[in-house]
């Protein structure tokens, strides 16, 4: 009887565990047999590793082999481990040396030929593999440029089982995954000068992109509320390197990648149909995939016609709004995903869209209930409520460009470095103002007096809640950054004020103090 290990990985939600892949070669009645609670798709591995290693030459229907997945109390599922089931199987057959499995992780999923398959997920397995002292991996051609995005591991890449046993025997040499030189995609063209009008609209979203927060437009239809969430993302601060490995985990388990992409190199663009099932917005299914709320992780997650969405799907955006994070929870495995993006949503102001005007035929009880779709709770975690008007039609005949994403963007990342810059300073672990805790905020924004009682005033006329109390701050914060100001003033304070609305079911009736130019209000504060 001989036994022979590789080493794998499994993954619940992003969470890796170790597993050892056991291959016990002895005596008896020919079968194949793999425990440790595999799931069908890691049983059947068992016909492929057979395949595979036939059109090797390597016949198994003579012997009697059991693989065990170790720890046997962890649910394995995937077609990942048939690598590594291949590896300690041709160990203990004799046709490779113990010393090329030991300490070394394998994932990939052989086809019938031996060929190695994309697999799912390896980006997280390799980082998690990292953290459990594994520095060594072997994956298919295919996933090679997301391993080697984590560069602390010697990550191979191999083609098939075929060149994976000529390395073993001095005929080749094992290949290092690159990272990718490829673009996942394209930059968008979409630019703010494309826009007319919507001063109110541009700054609100100049302070969102500054700051990371959550934006909420009011218009009819036609007023350019889709466009201005369009490029807004050509305003944001450019991915780092660790927004970027988080942001690909995700779409690496949720098997978006394309095949040889490594990285992605822009933030998440996600604008899913209000026809989107509770399950596709914030995960879930038999094995708790990730939904749209984690795809958007560090970018930004679009609702159009914010209203017609499913009530119980907007709901279930309260948590990952909140705290960042989505839990999954199904009878089989429990998952958490991380879920930090800028919420953009968009609605009517009535189920016509034209309220206020007379084309608008809604009942006053009709536009209470399209309102009342959307519950406080939900609203009141958006920092940016803003009323988009109709485009005058000179403004759209005027043949003067209007200011370009590029000097939005300017300003944007100004603002970015100085948070970045006192967060550092001050030791703060969140990167962005919108990502400040209570305690944090009192060390970012310290207010003086005069601020301090404008705000505590402003908070009880419009019955501001502790919540809301804390969103007016941080996107001060954020505007006084844009301003480039040190410390938080009232005219930040009160246009901060200005985003909220008076009650969570009813839109701001004017952006008076939003739709100040930039350099207005920097003559003002000289």
């Amino acid at each position: 009887m001989t036994l022979a290990t590789a080493l794998s990985a499994t993954l619940s939600g992003l969470e890796v565990e170790l597993v050892r892949v056991e291959a016990q070669i002895e005596r008896g009645v020919p079968s194949f047999d793999v425990v440790g609670l595999a799931e069908g798709a890691v049983r059947e591995s068992r016909v492929r590793v057979r395949s595979a290693l036939s059109r090797l030459g390597i016949e198994l229907s003579e012997h009697r082999i059991v693989v065990n997945l170790a720890p046997a109390d962890t649910k394995k599922r995937g077609s990942g481990f048939d690598l590594a089931i291949a590896a300690a199987v041709l160990v203990a057959l004799g046709h490779v040396d113990e010393k090329e499995t030991k300490d070394r992780a394998f994932l990939g999923e052989l086809s019938l030929t031996g060929e190695l398959l994309s697999t799912r997920g390896v980006l997280p397995r390799v980082l998690g593999l990292l953290r459990l002292g594994v520095e060594e991996v072997v994956v298919p051609d295919a996933n090679a440029s997301e391993a080697a995005a984590i560069k602390r591991v010697k990550s191979f890449a191999v083609s098939s089982i075929e060149e994976w046993l000529e390395s073993t025997r001095g005929e080749r040499a094992l290949r290092r995954a690159l990272p990718s030189t490829l673009r996942e995609w394209a930059e968008r063209g979409d630019d703010f000068s494309d826009l007319r009008g919507q001063a109110a609209a541009r700054r609100a979203s100049e302070i969102a992109a500054a700051g990371a927060h959550n934006l909420l437009l009011i218009g009819p239809p036609g007023a350019g509320k889709t466009m201005i969430a369009r490029r807004l993302p050509s305003i944001l601060p450019p991915i780092t390197d660790a927004e970027a490995i988080e942001a690909t985990a995700v779409h690496s388990v949720a098997g978006l990648l394309r095949k040889n992409a490594g990285l992605l190199p822009t933030r998440p663009y996600r604008a899913p149909h209000h026809t989107v099932s509770d399950v596709g917005l914030v995960g879930g299914g038999e094995w708790a995939r990730p939904g749209e709320v984690s795809l958007a992780h560090r970018g930004v997650l679009f609702l159009d016609e914010l209203p017609e969405f499913r009530r119980n799907a907007l709901e279930s955006l309260r948590q990952p709004l909140e705290d960042g994070s989505v839990t999954i929870t199904r009878a089989h495995v429990r998952a958490s995903y991380p879920a930090r993006f800028m919420l953009i949503a968009a609605m009517n102001p009535c189920p016509c869209g034209y309220l206020g005007t007379s084309r608008c035929s809604c009942r006053p009880e009709l536009v209470r209930r399209y309102r009342e779709r959307l519950s406080g709770p939900l609203l009141d975690r958006i920092d940016l409520h803003v009323t988009v008007q109709k485009v005058a039609t000179e403004s759209l005949l005027d043949p003067r460009a209007s200011e370009s994403s590029e000097t939005i963007r300017a300003r944007v990342l100004a603002a970015a470095d100085r948070q970045a810059s006192r967060q550092n300073r001050l030791g703060l672990v969140a990167g962005k103002n919108a990502e400040l805790a209570p305690r944090e905020l009192a060390l970012a924004a310290p207010l003086e007096t005069a601020e301090r009682n404008l705000l505590e005033g402003a908070a009880a006329k419009i019955e501001l809640s502790a919540r809301g109390f804390h969103r007016v701050l941080r996107v001060a914060r954020t505007i006084a950054d844009l301003d480039a100001s040190e410390t938080v003033r009232s005219p930040h304070i009160a246009e901060a004020l200005a985003y909220r609305p008076s009650d969570a079911h009813r839109p701001p009736a004017s952006q008076s103090v939003s739709s100040v130019t930039h350099h207005e209000r920097t003559q003002h504060h000289v």
